[in-house]
């Protein structure tokens, strides 16, 4: 098996060479190139592809993969929104994915954001640099007592609420498909409740759902309106559940009182670069002037413990493609 790993970095490449001795049958070369339709010819000659949730896995692209007989797209992300699926199901391309990895890292990193945003930790830090010891404009909230708002409970959701719980927090879950055991069981769930209710009731919002139709832009003008002055609002999951026109309506209102984003709409061009030196209109650098907002990029997940987690089931996929075994657990898409 000869994959070609594209977008990689020096991390990529620690996390996967400590794992290959394992996997005898299984070579890697590695690219910085990213996925797209203009790269994808580099894989002649290599039976799969690793991409990144930053890849441009298109019907091009994939129409592309399948012209040099590429059966294989290994996603070593948990979301596959940037493949074409229906596409790589027509072409014979199997895609697999990572479906978790150290979701307990996501869990504290979107805590992680909406303390620092809350408490204003940035400005503080920023100022104690400068020997600047005011606390004017520092002020926030208490979280314990407070209502924690859980928009999808898998299994990084879940981590949340027990994370919420932990803080002393009345933890409200909103899930298409509710895990029971989370209030029966674990009980670091209170109550399961609608969008709606828990728009309208949580003091500190934090959003993981899957991005589809019916989720795209779920935090718009509507539903920020129905939430409460000052609300803290985090977003881990991915950049077009929100509105970002919307969301900056929200924070010059002060509706929003916090907001910690690791996701935005127009991170695709920019995850994972060095853009430092050019100039370019960029709705980050509004979001970015706010007091209140902490932007992180597209580093949630990113620990030790999940790199090798990663590099693990990816090689496995690759693997159980090889032999005609079982993939690990909800990893193939199609």
């Amino acid at each position: 098996m000869k994959i070609l790993f594209y977008g990689a970095q020096s991390y990529d490449k620690d996390s996967f060479n400590l794992e290959l001795p394992k996997y005898p049958d299984v070579s890697i070369d590695y690219i910085e190139s990213n996925l797209t339709p203009m790269t994808a010819g580099f894989a002649k000659g290599y039976d799969a592809v690793c991409a990144f949730v930053n890849a441009d896995a298109s019907i091009l692209t994939l129409e592309i993969l399948a012209g040099f007989d590429v059966k294989l797209l290994l996603m070593r992300c948990a979301g596959f929104d940037a493949v074409d699926v229906n596409a790589a199901k027509d072409l014979g391309i199997t895609v697999t994915r990572v479906p978790a990895y150290s979701p307990e890292a996501i869990a504290e990193h979107a805590m992680g954001l909406a303390l620092a945003a809350n408490r204003r930790i940035h400005r503080g830090y920023n100022r104690i640099r400068e020997n600047n010891f005011s606390l004017v404009g520092l002020v926030g909230e208490t979280l314990h007592g407070k209502t924690a708002g859980i928009v999808g409970t898998g299994r990084i959701g879940a981590a949340l609420c027990r994370i919420c719980k932990g803080f002393g927090m009345h933890v409200l879950g909103a899930d298409l498909y509710p895990n029971m055991s989370l209030v029966n069981d674990e009980h670091v769930v209170d109550e399961y409740v609608s969008y709606d209710e828990l728009w309208e009731r949580a003091d500190f919002i934090s959003l993981h759902a899957f991005l589809n139709e019916e989720s795209y832009h779920m935090i718009n003008d509507k539903t920020i309106g129905k939430m409460k002055d000052g609300v803290v609002l985090v977003n881990t999951a991915r950049g077009a559940l929100v509105d970002t026109k919307a969301l900056i309506r929200g924070i010059l209102s002060g509706k929003i009182g916090a907001c910690g984003l690791d996701v935005y709409e127009e991170e695709n061009p920019n995850v994972y670069k060095d853009r430092a030196a050019e100039v370019f209109d960029s709705v980050t650098s509004t979001l970015c002037s706010f007091p209140n907002v902490v932007m992180t990029s597209h580093q949630a997940f990113f620990t030790h413990e999940a790199l090798s987690q990663i590099a693990q089931v990816t090689l496995d996929n690759a693997t159980a493609f090889a032999k005609g075994t079982d993939y690990v657990d909800k990893s193939v898409v199609c």
